[in-house]
Order: C-alpha cells, then structure tokens, then sequence
C-alpha cells in the first residue's frame, strides 16, 4: 500500500531499496530554507543494520502489512526456540536472532507471542507487553532509605538485572516491562 514519506510513524514496516524495514524513530524538519521532511531512522528487519533516511511529502513509499499469528512458546534447544500456532497446532522453530536477544530473557513456558510473517516467511516475534517473574535475589533494605526514589538492584529468577524498590524482597512476584526490562508493580495475587 502506497502512503505519502511524510506519513510514516514509528513502528511502521516500509519497503525501501528493496529490504523491509522498520522506522524506529521520525523527526520532523521545516529547515528555514528548502522543503520540509521527514527524518526517519530505519531498522532492517532481517539483519538489524540501521539506516536514517529523508523522505519530502511529495515521495511515496510502500507500506507493508505484516500477517501476525497467535503462537504458543513450547520449548528452547540452544539458540533454537520452538512455537506452536494457537489455531492449526503448527510448530515453527525460530533462531535467537531472529527473536532478539532481550525477548529471548522474557520468554516462558506456555507465553502467548505474536509472531510476524512477510510472504509465509516468520520476520520476528512479539511479546506481550509485560510478564510476572519472581525476585531471586535482592539487597536488604538500607535503614533511612526514603521509598521515594530509591530503587535497590535485585536478580529475577531468569538471571535479568532490574532495579525495585526497597520494599521488594527475594520470592515476591514483580511484573516487569519486557520493552526495555523496568519494574512496573507488584504482582497482584
């Protein structure tokens, strides 16, 4: 589908120079001589190589819709993770680069992912948003600490590094942000 280059948001799937890429970031330029445009930092979906391109309204640029299915995460053997599709019990099995190294740590038994296609071709996988994973170790508590912005580190039981706050200890259940790894909250039983 063809769409104005200054039209592009984050998140979209563009096709430009024959690959497939995602604009991770835009910013709007109105320089005080010339056109305006549109800077767009692109990510390639296959290899990850980055790319910051212009694009002027009066371009035209190929969007690309992605088919997403809902897959159930089963099992991991080395840097081969296998899914299955909720719908035709399909298993499809994914290399860790595909999937990206970050995910990977958020990955559980069972975990509902949606993972994206292009042309039958599997492009990646996307986790839900935030995931509940129990404390394995945290600092004590440091007397006069004030709960207000002072966060300890703590080990969750898949080995990632997060900062909690004071009141957390080893064995609670935090929900954690699987964008970037932040605590959001206590997990509510």
């Amino acid at each position: 589908m063809k769409m104005n280059g200054n039209a592009i948001r984050p998140g979209n799937i563009i096709e430009h120079q024959g690959r497939l890429w995602r604009a991770t970031k835009i910013q709007h330029t109105q320089p005080g001589k010339g056109g305006a445009y549109l800077q767009v930092e692109l990510k390639d979906i296959r290899d990850g190589t980055k790319l910051n391109e212009r694009f002027r309204s009066s371009e035209t640029v190929e969007r690309v819709r992605l088919d997403q299915k809902e897959n159930q995460f089963l099992y991991s053997d080395g840097d081969a993770y296998t899914f299955m599709d909720n719908e035709t019990y399909e298993q499809i099995t994914l290399d860790q680069d595909l999937i990206g190294e970050d995910a990977v740590r958020f990955l559980q038994d069972g975990m509902t992912v949606i993972v994206e296609s292009y042309e039958n071709s599997p492009i990646g996988v996307t986790l839900p948003e935030k995931v509940t994973l129990a404390v394995a170790e945290a600092d004590a508590m440091v007397k006069g600490q004030t709960a207000s912005s002072s966060y300890k580190p703590a080990v969750l039981e898949n080995g990632v590094d997060v900062l909690v706050p004071p009141h957390i200890e080893a064995g609670t259940k935090i929900v954690v942000s699987t964008a970037d790894g932040s605590y959001v909250e206590r997990a509510k039983d």
